[in-house]
């Protein structure tokens, strides 16, 4: 890992930009290999809009560090003892909501890719990365935007197009009707939201909305909320720009 974390070059300087309201972008470093997390730490601390915050060595940890520093960033290994990142990944969604999560990691598994965006990582990066890439990322994401390393972007469209290509398949015979309630909460599943801010943007509790996901994937014959995306999209209920 020598290789990877080099000097930060001074003209990527004029690129820097501060977190909410001109603070430093707060980042929590979780990763079981201390001394990756001391690399990251002594490459981070070079960025002025960026600040480490805190570190943690499980997912265990990483959900009580999440939840007593409510950072904007976490960067999270995938693979860990006690508990692993995707794990830990959807707990600390619920004790940190504002929290965005960056996976970093050797794994280029699809299935992890896959399962960490469902857990709602934001970003999914391979730790074969510049130290450029990875200020750049955490800014990209701070500032609402997702981040996939290209390789495994590249799968994740394939997975999409399969997807699409079965759910055309299904089009043969027509769509259930989804009730407008249903509809209000596809669109909301469809722009990333949990079931807790959909209840709070709705105004109706949790398990409600837990239902109403259920029925939806049971009408259309998805599996995933994943899929439910891809299906307000081919459908026109979301517009992506």
């Amino acid at each position: 890992m020598a290789d990877t974390f080099g000097p930060v070059r001074d003209e990527d300087a004029a690129d820097r930009r501060p977190g909410p309201a001109g603070e430093p972008i707060r980042v929590l470093v979780v990763d079981d290999h201390a001394l990756f997390r001391r690399g990251l730490e002594i490459v981070l601390a070079q960025e002025e809009d960026i600040q480490v915050v805190g570190e943690a060595g499980d997912g265990a940890e990483a959900v009580d560090k999440a939840a007593d520093l409510l950072p904007d960033i976490v960067l999270m290994d995938v693979r860990m003892p006690r508990r692993g990142g995707i794990e830990a990944c959807t707990s600390i969604k619920e004790v940190a909501p504002s929290a965005k999560i960056i996976m970093l990691t050797i794994s280029d598994e699809e299935a992890d890719l896959y399962d960490a965006i469902k857990a709602g990582a934001t970003g999914y990066l391979l730790k074969e990365i510049s130290t450029d890439e990875v200020a750049t990322a955490i800014r990209a994401v701070a500032d609402g935007q997702s981040q996939i390393s290209p390789s495994m972007a590249s799968k994740l469209l394939t997975e999409f197009k399969s997807m699409i290509q079965r759910t055309d398949e299904r089009r043969l015979v027509p769509a259930p009707r989804l009730t407008d309630r249903e509809l209000e909460v596809l669109k909301l599943v469809a722009t990333g939201m949990n079931n807790r801010d959909i209840a709070k943007q709705l105004f109706i509790s949790e398990n409600t909305v837990k239902n109403h996901v259920r029925n939806i994937l049971e009408k259309l014959q998805l599996h995933s909320r994943m899929e439910a995306v891809v299906y307000a999209m081919r459908e026109k209920i979301l517009e992506i720009r």
